[in-house]
């Protein structure tokens, strides 16, 4: 086998493992929207929001973190802390509102 094809299949095993379908990547746009709906009223989600609480962190705050990781963002999404409301996301919905606080990373 050919390197390029041995990444491929190194890849493509690595996201099976993990219970990824690499046709379902995740939706930052999706993922603002539903932020924008669930989490807007305690953070601030877009640098277009006037007001949040002031006692959590903005979503750019929390993407620049130096150890900001989508993935393990969704997974605190999924089992949130007691401040935070129970939110009934699915696995999709968490990782497209971690790819959009990803995507705010700067």
């Amino acid at each position: 086998m050919r390197p390029a094809g041995r990444r491929i299949r190194l890849l493509l095993t690595t996201v099976a493992s993990l219970g990824i379908s690499p046709a379902l990547a995740a939706d930052p746009d999706h993922g603002a929207a539903l932020a924008r709906r669930w989490c807007a009223s305690c953070h601030l989600v877009t640098s277009s929001q006037a007001q949040a609480s002031a006692d959590v962190p903005s979503f750019a705050s929390v993407a620049r973190k130096p150890d900001f990781s989508p993935e393990r963002l969704a997974f605190f999404l999924l089992d949130p802390h007691p401040k935070m409301p129970n939110f009934p996301l699915s696995r999709t919905e968490a990782a497209d509102i971690a790819a959009y606080i990803g995507s705010l990373r700067r």
